[in-house]
């Protein structure tokens, strides 16, 4: 496995497939991948993309991560903006990493290969502070919140609901750059 520094064509000219990796990950269906492929074409325009991804060998996606430069206007970033106190906005969103997505097969899971990319994405950005969202979830349970724990993120808000999705989503963010 090798993990490979993506451009934002990269990605594109692998997007279909992104979209079966996080299909596998996230058990979402094809109508709902459909959708995703029109959000990530979009993001691929976003300031200061960043992509990784892992690649077995052969050349096979065993999984990726991407972000961009969180600003204003973005739809995340507002959502999120919207709920923090202005001490928060400040510390959290002035100089922002978005890790918007970051997804391992199932098959390939449980061998670092998400910290791994985690940690290369955040390498790739000169921001100050980086933030994610998450589903709200079991802590202990989740390989996704151990990972995010282990790795110093923190709770920025908890049981945030974003229009269009019943579950509930912790926002966590930690300072960069990541020195452990």
């Amino acid at each position: 496995m090798r993990l490979v520094p993506w451009t934002s064509d990269d990605l594109g000219r692998r997007m279909n497939d992104v979209l079966a990796v996080f299909g596998e990950a996230m058990s979402y269906h094809p109508q709902a991948l459909a959708v995703r492929r029109g959000y990530i074409t979009t993001h691929l325009q976003r300031p200061h993309f960043r992509a990784i991804a892992s690649l077995s060998d052969q050349g096979q996606l065993l999984g990726f991560a991407y972000g961009y430069h969180s600003e204003p206007g973005q739809w995340w970033h507002d959502q999120v903006s919207s709920v923090l106190d202005p001490d928060a906005r400040q510390r959290w969103l002035t100089d922002c990493f978005e890790v918007v997505e970051l997804h391992v097969r199932p098959a390939a899971q449980g061998h670092g290969l998400g910290e791994a990319q985690l940690r290369a994405l955040l390498a790739m950005t000169g921001a100050a502070t980086t933030l994610l969202s998450t589903p709200e979830a079991d802590e202990q349970a989740s390989r996704a919140w151990r990972l995010y724990r282990r790795t110093g993120f923190l709770d920025v808000s908890r049981h945030l609901l974003f229009p269009g999705d019943p579950r509930p989503f912790a926002v966590l963010g930690r300072p960069l750059p990541m020195t452990h």
